[in-house]
């Protein structure tokens, strides 16, 4: 099997890594270079799961599933709650109540999960007088894998020209590099990744994207934690979000954004017409004006608006949307979970 997808994508290259620019096709098919998985055995579940810390409550009665084939962002806050429901899925900690399983089964009661289930929780810690080579052999017989396994892993992340140097002198996206590669040692079929996007500069974010992008089409399930939406947006298919332990929102990323309210501000130097249109239109209700020549209608698109104004014969100088963005609503889910009893929004299912 050919484990070395973005063989060229990066590599180092004067102790730093660069991208290297290939054609498209030269690049193996995802689907063909992957091992045959069970869907089934992909699904994350979390039901009713709860945890207290003495008086402190975590994780409240959160219930969410994950699917195989698709990269979901699991989106909060600090201290929201998201490590410790992963520590739950990894049988690192033992919840108050609930469930959490992974293909139907606590991860303790996999059998070889390190095979199956690849996870990097908070930061990484490295022995900076071991080589990248020599920390992933470390722990390649504990997974049960071939020492030949440590190189595969190291290229796909490329690391391939940094296997014999000392962790010590990496970067810190390269360290990050190193933990996705020891998660990857099992070859599994579910990634559980904290925060793996930090420390990253934007070269870094961008192959990450590509690469998480790459695990999911070959069916893994890859479950991705940020305090920051707009970090994961142009990755994630699926969103989880929550707030005090709270599930505030699971939808796909399509469903998310058809919460974002949508707005047009207009702008026309008839003070008197643009008012006059926003009667006559019935926008009033739904139209704040920041002076009288400046407004923002909500619930409206600018294709309508135009038309309007069009019409009626207003001069515009400006026509632009101005709709609620993404992290502007992932604020609002999270600033407020609201009471105990209010349903969530979504149905705990990320699709």
């Amino acid at each position: 099997m050919d484990h070395a997808p973005r063989r060229g994508v990066a590599r180092v290259v004067g102790g730093r890594l660069a991208p290297v620019d290939l054609p498209g096709d030269s690049r193996p098919d995802p689907v063909a270079a992957a091992p045959a998985f069970d869907p089934a055995e992909g699904v994350v579940e979390v039901a009713h799961l709860t945890k207290r810390f003495g008086a402190v409550l975590a994780v409240d009665d959160l219930t969410f599933t994950v699917q195989p084939g698709r990269v979901t962002g699991f989106l909060g806050p600090n201290g929201a709650g998201k490590t410790t429901t992963l520590r739950m899925l990894l049988g690192l900690a033992r919840p108050n109540g609930g469930t959490a399983t992974i293909g139907g089964r606590p991860y303790g009661a996999r059998p070889q999960p390190a095979r199956s289930v690849g996870a990097a929780l908070e930061a990484a810690s490295f022995h900076p007088g071991r080589t990248a080579l020599d920390h992933l052999r470390v722990y390649a017989p504990q997974i049960g894998v071939e020492d030949r396994r440590c190189r595969e892993v190291l290229d796909q992340v490329g690391l391939a020209e940094a296997a014999e140097r000392r962790v010590g002198g990496f970067s810190m996206g390269m360290r990050q590099r190193l933990a996705l590669a020891t998660t990857l040692l099992g070859d599994p079929q579910v990634l559980l990744l904290d925060e793996p996007a930090n420390g990253l500069d934007p070269e870094g974010i961008a192959w990450l994207r590509q690469f998480l992008r790459w695990l999911a089409a070959q069916g893994r399930t890859v479950l991705v934690s940020s305090h920051v939406l707009s970090e994961v947006e142009q990755t994630v298919d699926d969103v989880v979000i929550i707030a005090r332990g709270r599930l505030v929102h699971a939808s796909s990323l399509a469903g998310l954004e058809a919460l974002a309210r949508p707005a047009v501000r207009i702008a026309s130097p008839d003070a008197a017409g643009l008012a006059a249109l926003v009667q006559a239109q019935g926008w009033a209700p739904v139209t704040s004006f920041e002076s009288a020549t400046t407004a923002t209608v909500f619930d409206r698109r600018a294709a309508e608006v135009g038309a309007a104004a069009f019409a009626a014969g207003l001069q515009l100088h400006e026509l632009s949307p101005a709709d609620t963005s993404l992290e502007s609503l992932f604020l609002q889910l999270t600033a407020d979970p609201g009471p105990p009893g209010v349903p969530a929004q979504g149905s705990g299912v990320a699709r």
